[in-house]
């Protein structure tokens, strides 16, 4: 090799390890200052520009770097920072506290607020329930409220997955499906709107980021998430789940009722820790697909789902399924496409 091209392969390698030396700088600086969760009071002032709002998060002790923040404002689109109190922590990253401006996540550390934990595959009661036993809200005045017309129909104006069919009479709760589960913050003093929309603007988050797959699939959001919540109640790993998915296709395809004794426990309004009746799984409600006469999917979701159940959704197994059997002891679920098997199945761990 002359001396020449030596020179130029010198350069071409300094030059990329200072890029990448830059690189790792850049993301460096945009980790949290510490990890102290202590409440850090921070205000942006209506008219305040970038650079002012982020000469405060330095001072603040808030980011490790004004120009790394300023740069990642810019490449991140979030440059419409909003103005009011947040309260912020040390052990937030840049990223995390720039979405936060961007959103308008505004938190009053002065009001009293309280964290709740809505566990995947619990029903819309149950959140009320916990609002109600966390904040200010009386629970059968919300669990009204969050069924009217009215308050359905605000919701439908501002959310692109809520369409007139949350409306439908026969529903027992036109939002149940719709509020994800999550860990949220709320203030005390929360009215019945704030604490919805809290959830929801998350919920439109999760199904945002699978909305090209779900316009694909041919059916709408509220079949998705009716399907989802079938499959949230009967399998646990994400395996099955794509597998339970599938079954549900595969009978909608054949005109075959589901006949999912989960969807029975939620039309006649028992926890999975009931036992059903005759008359439960005989018993015609817009949900209950155990009815030999009910050909479909139910009217609504039976509760809450997590975004694995969406995804199996989304992305059925490539299987032949048309029966499985839940063993609701161990959790572990049973495919076939042979119904005697199925019935053995039943038999063995029924």
């Amino acid at each position: 090799m002359n001396k020449t091209k030596k020179i130029i392969l010198i350069c071409a390698i300094s030059l990329v390890a200072v890029i990448a030396l830059v690189i790792f700088l850049f993301f460096f600086s945009l980790r949290a200052v510490g990890d102290s969760e202590e409440v850090v009071d921070f205000v942006v002032i209506s008219g305040e520009g970038k650079e002012e709002i982020v000469d405060n998060l330095k001072d603040a002790g808030l980011v490790r770097s004004k120009y790394a923040t300023l740069i990642y404002i810019v490449l991140s689109g979030n440059t419409n920072i909003q103005a009011g109190n947040y309260a912020f922590n040390r052990g937030m990253s840049t990223q995390d506290i720039v979405a936060s401006l961007a959103s308008g996540d505004i938190i009053d550390s002065k009001r009293a607020s309280a964290r709740i934990t809505f566990k995947e595959g619990i029903r819309l009661e149950e959140y009320m329930r916990l609002l109600a036993e966390n904040t200010n809200l009386e629970y059968e005045e919300i669990i009204e409220e969050v069924n009217s017309d009215e308050f359905l129909e605000s919701l439908i104006n501002d959310y692109w997955f809520l369409t007139d069919e949350v409306l439908n009479d026969d529903l027992y709760y036109g939002l149940e499906g719709y509020l994800y589960p999550e860990t949220y913050d709320f203030y005390v003093d929360t009215t019945l709107d704030e604490a919805v929309r809290r959830i929801l603007n998350h919920t439109d988050e999760v199904l945002s980021s699978v909305r090209e797959e779900i316009d694909a699939s041919g059916y709408s959001v509220h079949e998705i998430l009716t399907m989802a919540s079938i499959v949230e109640k009967e399998a646990i790993n994400v395996e099955d789940r794509a597998s339970v998915a599938q079954v549900i296709y595969t009978r909608l395809d054949m005109g075959m009722n589901l006949g999912m004794d989960v969807t029975t426990y939620y039309g006649v309004r028992k926890d999975l820790t009931d036992v059903l009746t005759t008359v439960d799984l005989n018993d015609e409600n817009p949900y209950n697909t155990r009815v030999a006469t009910f050909i479909g999917l139910p009217v609504g979701p039976i509760c809450n789902p997590a975004i694995t159940s969406i995804d199996a959704v989304l992305n059925p197994s490539d299987t032949n399924y048309v029966y499985f059997f839940a063993d609701v002891i161990t959790g572990n679920v049973y495919f076939t496409d042979n119904y005697d098997e199925f019935l053995e199945f039943r038999r063995i761990y029924g």
